[in-house]
Order: structure tokens, then C-alpha cells, then sequence
């Protein structure tokens, strides 16, 4: 067992070349691969810094949109009542209007029916006086051949009305 080299007690010979094999290894390695894996790491690092400032920027256009979009919708909501507001007073406006018309035409009418109905009146009360007066004609007429019956009678009494003594009897 002695002629066997062991790990844990080797000669310097191996020793050396493990240590020469290790610096060309590590130079290589310190030449071509760690700026490489640097530059990749400093890149991601970039990448990263740049993500969160633009994950930050974008947080802050997305407070400033929905400040916006709040505004905007009150401004919406305000109009919309406005626009409510104008239309409850123009549908007061025309009813308050149409009963005005209303009441204004129910006056004329009611004047026109007043004035008909005088008229109709007038009318009634001209037909009644002519009725009464035929009638009273009528009545007179009966009334004078009645006593008038004869021409004698009729003669005197035509006399008699000639004379002025006619309004007495």
C-alpha cells in the first residue's frame, strides 16, 4: 500500500501540477468566462433596476389615470344631474304651460258658451214677446167682434173713438 498515492498525503510532483492545472484553469476562466458571467449580471442587473423604475413609473401614471378617470366620472355624474335637472324644469315648463292654454281655452270657451247662451236668451225672450203679442192680438181681436158685432155697434163705437170718449170705455 505504500506504493499507491493517496489524496490525503500527495507528492509534490502532483501537488505541482494540480496547482499549474488549477492557474490555467483559473486564467482561462478569469480571461474569457467571469467578464462574460460580469457582463451578464451587470446586464441583468440593469434589466432589473430598469423593470422596477418602470414597474414605478407605470404606478404612477396608473394613480394619475384613476385620479383622472375619478374626476372625469364626477364631472359625468354632475352633468348628468344637471341634464336631469334641465329636463324635470322644461317638462314642468310645458305643463305649466299646457294648463295656462288649457285654463286660457276653458275661459273662452266658457265666454263663447255665456255669450251664446245670452244670445240664445235674447232670442227666446224676442219669441216669447212676439207670441204674447199675437196672442194678445188674438185675444183683443175676439174681444172687439165679441162686442162689436153688428156694424151698427161697430159704427158707434168707431164714433165714439173719433170723439175721445172710446179710451174710457
Amino acid at each position: 500500500m505504500q506504493n499507491m498515492p493517496s489524496i490525503l498525503t500527495p507528492d509534490f510532483g502532483l501537488l505541482f501540477w494540480m496547482l499549474l492545472a488549477f492557474l490555467v484553469v483559473l486564467f482561462v476562466l478569469a480571461k474569457f468566462a467571469f467578464p462574460a458571467i460580469t457582463s451578464a449580471v451587470e446586464e441583468r442587473k440593469k434589466f432589473i433596476d430598469e423593470s422596477l423604475k418602470n414597474a414605478r413609473e407605470a404606478n404612477e401614471k396608473l394613480a394619475g389615470i384613476e385620479a383622472q378617470s375619478a374626476a372625469l366620472l364626477k364631472e359625468a355624474r354632475e352633468q348628468q344631474a344637471q341634464i336631469l335637472k334641465e329636463a324635470k324644469q322644461t317638462g314642468d315648463n310645458i305643463i305649466a304651460e299646457a294648463r295656462a292654454k288649457a285654463q286660457a281655452e276653458g275661459a273662452k270657451d266658457l265666454a263663447a258658451a255665456k255669450k251664446q247662451i245670452a244670445v240664445e236668451k235674447e232670442n227666446a225672450l224676442r219669441e216669447i214677446r212676439n207670441q204674447v203679442a199675437e196672442l194678445s192680438l188674438q185675444i183683443a181681436e175676439k174681444v172687439v167682434r165679441a162686442n162689436l158685432g153688428e156694424d151698427k155697434e161697430q159704427q158707434a163705437y168707431i164714433e165714439r173713438l173719433l170723439a175721445g170718449e172710446g179710451t174710457q170705455s
